[in-house]
């Protein structure tokens, strides 16, 4: 990598050719999230979408674990403290799990996510907000939520439903059941499934491909799908038109034109 940083949240960031790479790094807590890795995480998710040298963010971990959610024994620790004002969790969540799935939903880069060992809760959402989900076949997605006796969050009643349809949403939520990661590939929750051994390779693959890629057009083409969940066709043939416009102004659009009169494979700046 030609630059990084690593810190005491339980993350590491390093950029190499477009890429920012963000690793989970608290394999001994299965990579749950504590409440300062979110918001570290967010903060550089809010730095690269400003960056016009990024083009792709991978989301991977360390260790046998891809994420086991938010760390909920760290968030309740030290008993001896004060009970927080009625609302607490309601006010932290938002800025905290919930803008991290809106951020890696929003960001208008790739986003290319590498899975393997398990997946649940928070650590389920994060792959399902990514664009591509690389995941090992072996790996367990599971949303832990009911079975511990609380409701879903971090975007679960919202992904779900749109991704696999309410019937296999109510088992993975209100059943508990755990999935694997082939069993997610047939579904459509995820990109692909590979053994273990080749989710790395796959997803750098993957990743390295995206950063090659037409950055503009492909972060308007990820805004303009999401936003057409929630439009009429009118409305999303609107937006269509809006990032046509936009992406024909870039200079990549110019390269992938002359690429074609010239019968040539595109060479693209991400500008």
């Amino acid at each position: 990598m030609t630059s990084g940083g690593a810190g005491g949240d339980g993350v590491r960031f390093a950029t190499d050719e477009g890429i920012l790479r963000v690793s989970l790094d608290r394999p001994e807590a299965k990579n749950s999230l504590t409440p300062e890795a979110i918001r570290r995480i967010i903060e550089v998710l809010e730095d690269a979408a400003l960056d016009d040298s990024l083009r792709v963010v991978l989301l991977d971990s360390t260790g046998e674990d891809f994420c086991a959610g938010a760390d909920v024994v760290s968030a309740n620790a030290g008993r001896d403290t004060p009970k927080p004002r009625p609302g607490s969790l309601q006010r932290r969540t938002g800025l905290q799990a919930h803008r991290l799935v809106e951020l890696l939903m929003s960001i208008q880069l790739p986003v290319v996510c590498a899975v393997r060992g398990w997946a649940a809760g928070l650590g389920f959402q994060l792959a399902l907000a990514a664009d591509f989900a690389v995941v090992s076949d072996t790996a367990t997605f599971w949303e832990p939520f009911v079975s511990r006796g609380f409701t879903p969050d971090s975007g679960a009643t919202w992904l779900l439903p749109r991704l696999v349809g309410i019937a296999r949403a109510k088992e993975l939520l209100m059943l508990g059941e755990h999935i694997s990661g082939d069993e997610a590939a047939d579904w459509g929750l995820v990109h692909t499934a590979v053994p273990d051994a080749e989710v790395d390779t796959v997803a750098g693959i993957l990743a390295r491909r995206l950063a090659s890629g037409p950055t503009v057009a492909l972060g308007l083409t990820k805004a303009c799908i999401h936003s057409s969940l929630e439009l009429s066709l009118t409305e999303a043939m609107a937006k269509e038109v809006l990032a046509l416009e936009l992406s024909c102004r870039t200079q990549d659009f110019r390269e992938g034109m002359a690429a074609f009169g010239e019968r040539r494979e595109p060479d693209y700046g991400g500008r």
